[in-house]
């Protein structure tokens, strides 16, 4: 199954999104900030990166910024995931290269739909 990166500053949204799509088929691996993201997307190569937007002192649009900058990692498809669901963050995310967006807490099933979509595309 996929394998998705999942790009989380607090450890009980990682940890309890990460039991739920382990229980969906899908291997998980967690970074707990951006930079660390951003060295995950290219030494896990993911097939998916989940990408929290409010990360601290990078955040989830900087790290999208430098994955999409990196030829090893710029292919692999980014959704966005905020507690705001403004439409101007929305469009932040898309600008810097995220494939969709979504808002926390986490509806599951519309997210795994997003994540199947985007996968289907990659």
């Amino acid at each position: 199954m996929s394998k998705i990166l999942i790009v989380e500053d607090n450890p009980m949204n990682s940890d309890m999104l990460s039991r739920r799509l382990t229980r969906q088929g899908f291997t998980t691996v967690i970074a707990e900030d951006g930079p660390k993201g951003v060295a995950m997307a290219v030494a896990e190569a993911p097939d998916l990166i989940l990408m929290d937007v409010a990360l601290g002192d990078m955040d989830g649009w900087e790290a999208t910024t430098a994955i999409r900058a990196d030829g090893r990692s710029a292919h692999i498809p980014i959704i966005a995931l905020t507690a705001h669901a403004l439409s101007s963050d929305r469009a932040r995310s898309i600008e810097v290269g995220c494939n969709d967006f979504d808002t926390k807490p986490v509806d599951l099933p519309r997210l795994l739909g997003k994540i199947a979509k985007c996968l289907g595309a990659a």
